[in-house]
């Protein structure tokens, strides 16, 4: 009974370890039909754009804001006391020079040359009595008749009156000066602006404000200043090449408004700032500038040809995953935390998140180098960038 006991024990025992083998083999675990963990998201790609290296003439300039300022503009004042009657002009239209603009009543103007006029009569009625008797007397004065003492006064009454008659002249030219300037008029060809005064005002010679101002807009002026280490090159390059362009754009730095030359170099430097005053001329023909107008200004001095550049825009992917727009012409000084824009003269804000630089040789076609100075509080600090080319130096 023993012996039989154990191979039936060793059989279940078998049995035992074999069966969940087999069973495995045919229906799978809970373990195998539970779906694999999923794997962590990649990290997004980075876009990549492609562009063709082309050649473009770029020029070689110097950057300023400047101002737009009229050929010729004029305050008009009245030149007599009077009380305004008529406006004949309306706000902002164009006048040609000697066109009525304000008229001041005329009518004490008017009596004052009628009574200067009546003054010069009566003058010389006197002066053709006292004529008469002069040349009556100098034939009395032979036969004893009239002495030599009352012919001479007679002789010295007609001189007074021949000066009396030169004076009243001088009172009738200054009665109808008066009265001219009572009908006052455009003394150029422009732009009116805004009238000061209304009519029936009052009005004096003395007052400090003026009627209206008047603009020549066609051509116009652009003022700047440039650093006077720049100077000597552009006396070398107008020397060279008899006249220099300037470029005048809007506030977005790309925008041409029009373009012009140079025309005035100031003939002292501003010690204090160290720049010289430029101006350049601009026909204006589109009236695009307009007095007291702020544009950017470039000052080319030479354009150098067929020169490979790089696209406008770039875009560069920091390790933050961000996205940072790189402007043709940036570089930022490695450690330094801040870059210069040279295209548009201004300084960027630190990025916390990546630095970087572009090679001096990766220039955009058309972009040319810019030099200028400029200074410009940001956070608290004073930074100061001398842009020549594409290099950068903080101060």
């Amino acid at each position: 009974m023993r012996k039989a006991a154990i191979p039936l024990t060793l059989a279940l025992a078998l049995g035992a370890a074999v069966l969940p083998r087999l069973l495995g083999t045919v229906a799978p675990s809970a373990e195998a039909q539970a779906p694999p963990a999923s794997a962590p998201p990649s990290a997004p790609g980075v876009p990549v754009t492609a562009d063709t290296v082309a050649t473009a003439d770029v020029p070689v300039f110097l950057q300023a804001i400047g101002t737009a300022q009229a050929y010729n503009m004029v305050t008009i004042k009245s030149r007599v006391d009077g009380q305004i009657v008529k406006i004949a002009f309306a706000e902002g239209q164009d006048a040609k020079a000697g066109d009525p603009l304000i008229q001041i009543d005329p009518r004490p103007f008017q009596a004052v040359l009628d009574q200067a006029m009546a003054t010069k009569q009566k003058d010389e009625a006197q002066l053709a009595s006292a004529q008469a008797d002069l040349v009556r007397w100098a034939e009395l004065v032979p036969q004893g008749v009239k002495s030599r003492q009352t012919y001479d006064q007679q002789k010295a009454l007609v001189q007074q009156l021949q000066a009396a008659l030169k004076a009243d002249e001088a009172q009738i030219e200054a009665a109808r000066l008066n009265l001219g300037y009572a009908d006052i008029r455009a003394p150029i060809s422009g732009r009116l602006g805004i009238r000061m005064v209304d009519i029936g005002n009052m009005v004096r010679a003395t007052d400090a404000a003026g009627l209206v101002t008047i603009s020549q807009l066609k051509p116009m002026f652009v003022s700047f200043t440039v650093p006077q280490e720049n100077l000597h090159k552009i006396h070398q390059k107008k020397g060279e090449t008899g006249e220099l362009a300037v470029i005048a754009l809007g506030a977005d730095n790309k925008t041409e408004l029009a373009r012009g030359k140079l025309s005035v170099i100031d003939n002292a430097i501003d010690q204090p700032t160290g720049t010289i005053r430029i101006k350049a001329t601009f026909a204006n023909d589109d009236e695009r500038l307009w007095p007291g107008e702020f544009v950017n200004v470039r000052l080319i001095l030479s354009v150098r040809t067929d020169r490979a550049g790089r696209p406008d825009r770039l875009l560069r992917v920091c390790h933050q995953g961000r996205q940072h727009r790189r402007a043709a012409g940036r570089r930022s000084r490695s450690g330094s935390g801040w870059s210069g824009d040279y295209r548009q003269g201004s300084i960027a804000r630190r990025t916390d998140c990546c630095r970087w630089s572009i090679p001096a040789d990766e220039r955009r076609a058309g972009q040319g180098g810019a030099e200028s100075t400029r200074s410009r509080r940001m956070s608290g600090e004073k930074y100061r960038t001398r842009q020549t080319g594409l290099r950068g130096n903080r101060r």
